[in-house]
């Protein structure tokens, strides 16, 4: 299979490694005839990121001759493709080539038109930019990446290499994917989303007015039963009042603001703590584990224990420069 991974100046060394890794180890391991060359609009060299130049890159002609068009990550300021490239990747998925954009390359793909009224997905810090710019294309803020069969796009940085396994585990089956991850020592398949990874800060408070008061004390006693009246009372504001102003300041309802600090103050314990999920689920409020499990997983796409395996934060004892590892 012939792959045409995209290159162009401010590329990251990373993005650009990324499908040549995992491509370039499917034809090492004897796996399938894959070979992969970097190509942009003139052939000409280009400058990562870091400052590296890179020469050796083909021209438009290698999209044309490539099964699998890869445009590994996109300039930071979003901007339209060239004309040129716009074709060029039209042309090719009208031949029959697959097309894939990771990380912010799913920008151009969308900005050529492949995506129209399709699901797709890209890094999350970019999600509401990419909504923006293609108000009639889904976009799914908890996947890691979307495959259309002809079209495919990834969330952010590490994902591409998901993405990338997702390419080999699609064409070469299963046992292919898991002997290039256990090469490239990545997992072959890894559960979850990017909604894991996305920082959801609690909304700056001044601390002074009635509603800021009530949010703070809800804060110290989310292990209990939390309603309306309680935010009231705490805020020495009638109900009606109470719910009028509260909407004003935080642009939510109390019980979804609740939900949201019990699911946050959980992912917290589940880092730093060794509590069982049980414990976290009392102490957090909720009414059973099970209630727990079910919001964390709407909103980190995910179970508690399969964020903490992946999230925990080392003990003292336990980090390689304590123990004398390298």
């Amino acid at each position: 299979m012939r792959i045409a991974v995209y290159a162009f100046d401010g590329a990251t060394m990373f993005h650009l490694a990324v499908p040549q890794m995992v491509f370039g180890e499917v034809a090492r391991q004897g796996l399938g005839q894959w070979e992969t060359v970097l190509f942009n609009e003139s052939g000409s060299e280009i400058t990562t990121a870091e400052g590296y130049r890179i020469g050796g890159v083909s021209d438009l002609s290698a999209a044309v001759e490539a099964d699998l068009i890869v445009i590994p990550s996109w300039h930071d300021d979003r901007r339209t493709p060239a004309d040129a490239l716009v074709a060029a990747l039209r042309s090719a998925h009208a031949r029959g080539s697959a097309v894939a954009g990771l990380c912010l390359g799913a920008f151009p793909i969308a900005d050529s038109g492949l995506l129209d009224e399709r699901a797709a997905v890209t890094h999350w810090q970019s999600l509401d930019a990419f909504h923006d710019r293609h108000p009639t294309i889904a976009v799914d803020r908890t996947v890691l990446y979307i495959d259309h069969g002809d079209v495919l796009t990834s969330a952010g940085t590490a994902a591409g290499i998901d993405a990338c396994l997702h390419i080999v585990r699609s064409r070469l089956g299963t046992a292919a994917a898991n002997s290039v991850a256990r090469s490239l020592v990545v997992a072959p398949h890894r559960s979850g989303g990017q909604a894991q990874y996305i920082e959801r800060p609690v909304p700056q408070r001044n601390g002074t007015s009635p509603i800021a008061e009530a949010l703070d004390w809800a804060i110290e006693h989310l292990d209990e039963r939390l309603g309306v009246d309680d935010f009231a009372r705490a805020a020495h504001m009638s109900r009606r009042s109470f719910i009028r102003a509260f909407k004003e300041s935080t642009g939510t309802t109390p019980a979804t603001w609740v939900r949201e600090r019990r699911v946050e103050e959980a992912r917290r314990l589940l880092e730093t703590t060794d509590l069982p999920v049980d414990a976290i689920a009392a102490r957090c409020g909720f009414a059973s584990p099970i209630t727990m499990r079910q919001n964390f997983a709407d909103e980190y796409a995910t179970t508690p224990t399969e964020y903490r395996r992946r999230f925990r934060a080392p003990r003292e004892a336990e980090s390689p420069i304590a123990s004398g590892g390298s």
